[in-house]
């Protein structure tokens, strides 16, 4: 069994290797590390969780129910009270719900924004957020013992687990709408109503925001919010190419804000009036601007190393502290669970901001985005210019290059490291970052980040530029690196 436990879970094909067996075996030792010493890492957690109780959550995914259904028979098995979703429900939505009915941990069925032959499961830890590394590898350990063991998963029947009072359905909505009217500013909303256009992108977040925003005066239509487990034939990803049906919404006048949420809800992308693309560095950027010279909030922040260096500059403005982390939210994560994180995001669209829980949120980024614009009382496309004038210009580029044959990433990492150019597109490189992969500060705050990946012959190259002909020059080092591998 080819099972690989990662920090954020498992994924698998649909029927190739996300079969009900082996998520049953997942499922096991998720129960087994759960009910081990030691399971929350010496994490204090107010008021104490229950070790008994798991909630089991599912996106709109082929099988999802089917599969959270499974899920919840070993849980319950294996004597834990389960609280199972009565429908498919938002990542975060589930994540709080962990935290809030002060649950042991969570698992979530759903293979967020891969494509429509996938299927996962996301595991979530008593404080509403991705369980850490070594919880996921407490977990491969179980999975891996099982097997060499010849240990099957405890089951038991699902109606008289319902009967036993072991499985439980209940909706998670109700309580993060409350949560979530606590951290938005509907008033300001209320007092500037805006036209906006809701893509869930066939995921799990339909509905949501529309149904948190009703009572405010705007005007939501919902596109591809259907059931659709083959999600139109596309990956639910909210990046520009795969959103054309917003952009086509927007541009016949459905909507002067168009928002964007991935598969399971926790990533985000937006479009201005015109129907062009707002990435997620410029909605972060825009995010703690707002957040700090509106509600006047203070704490850390915290990015990846793939997101706009227009963090820092606002950071330095306000007095802020920036911590630089490896991609992947559950470093941002670990910061949320230790200090007082005003912002923490991804270049991939899953960001968070103080008083929310420690997971990437595309619902309560994109309320906040349409709170932000009600209250400049300017067009989305004004913002986001005036940002650029202040913090700018930046523009940004990701490429994904093949390689003519796998490299070690170590070995990759060091030969970039000791073969770091002088300078390039004519600009001097300052520094040389190994964080997560290779990346090269330039001296006009321009940058390139090259990441080996792990797992296949490919570098993941990132720019930022202060102009196109920049990230051009850029991209363009980042080939020829992969063009000269040997």
């Amino acid at each position: 069994m080819s099972i690989n436990f990662g920090t954020d879970g498992w994924r698998a094909v649909i029927s190739d290797t996300f079969t009900f067996h082996n998520l049953r075996m997942v499922t096991q030792a998720i129960a087994d590390a759960v009910a081990s010493e030691g399971w929350l890492n010496g994490i204090k957690i107010t008021p104490e969780p229950d070790p008994k109780m798991m909630i089991v959550g599912f996106d709109t995914r082929f099988l999802s129910d089917r599969y959270a259904k499974e899920a919840a028979r070993v849980l319950a098995a294996n004597g834990f009270k389960v609280m199972l979703c009565q429908a498919d429900a938002p990542t975060p939505v589930i994540s709080y719900a962990v935290k809030n009915m002060n649950a042991i941990g969570g698992i979530v069925i759903t293979a967020s924004h891969n494509a429509p032959r996938y299927n996962g499961i996301k595991l979530k830890a008593a404080y509403g957020g991705s369980a850490l590394p070594e919880l996921c590898r407490k977990v491969e350990v179980y999975l891996n013992d099982n097997e060499s063991q010849g240990r099957g998963p405890n089951l038991i029947d699902y109606e008289e687990a319902r009967e036993k009072g072991l499985i439980t359905r209940f909706n998670p909505i109700p309580a993060y709408q409350e949560h979530i009217r606590g951290l938005i500013n509907f008033d300001v909303i209320a007092e500037n109503p805006q036209y906006i256009v809701v893509d869930s992108m066939y995921g799990s977040g339909r509905g949501v925001i529309k149904g948190l925003l009703e009572g405010t005066g705007c005007e939501v239509h919902e596109i591809r919010n259907e059931m659709n487990p083959g999600f139109g034939g596309i990956h639910p990803e909210p990046i520009g190419n795969y959103l054309s049906a917003l952009s086509g919404a927007i541009c016949m006048g459905k909507g002067s804000i168009g928002l964007a949420t991935d598969g399971d809800a926790d990533r985000i992308g937006a479009m201005d009036e015109r129907g062009v693309f707002v990435d997620p560095h410029k909605i972060m950027a825009l995010a703690l601007r707002y957040l700090a010279e509106k509600r006047k909030l203070k704490g850390i922040v915290v990015r990846t190393v793939s997101t706009t260096r227009m963090i820092d500059l606002l950071a330095e403005r306000y007095g802020l502290t920036v911590y630089e982390t490896p991609v992947g939210f559950n470093h941002i994560a670990n910061y949320m669970l230790s200090e007082p994180v005003l912002l923490g995001g991804e270049e991939s669209g899953g960001i968070s901001f103080l008083g929310h829980i420690p997971e990437g949120d595309g619902i309560i980024m994109g309320l906040l985005l349409v709170e932000i614009v009600a209250e400049a009382g300017i067009p989305l496309s004004e913002l986001v210019a005036n940002l650029l004038a202040d913090v700018g210009p930046a523009q940004y580029a990701r490429r994904d290059q093949r390689l003519k044959r796998p490299v070690a990433k170590e070995k990759m990492v060091n030969t970039l490291v000791s073969n770091a150019p002088k300078e390039i597109g004519g600009v001097k490189v300052t520094e040389v970052s190994t964080k997560d992969g290779v990346k090269y500060y330039l001296e006009d705050n321009s940058w390139l980040l090259i990441r080996p990946s792990g797992t296949e012959p490919v570098l993941r190259v990132y720019a930022e530029g202060s102009s196109d002909e920049m990230v051009q020059a850029l991209l363009a080092y980042g080939e020829d690196v992969a063009n000269n591998v040997k």
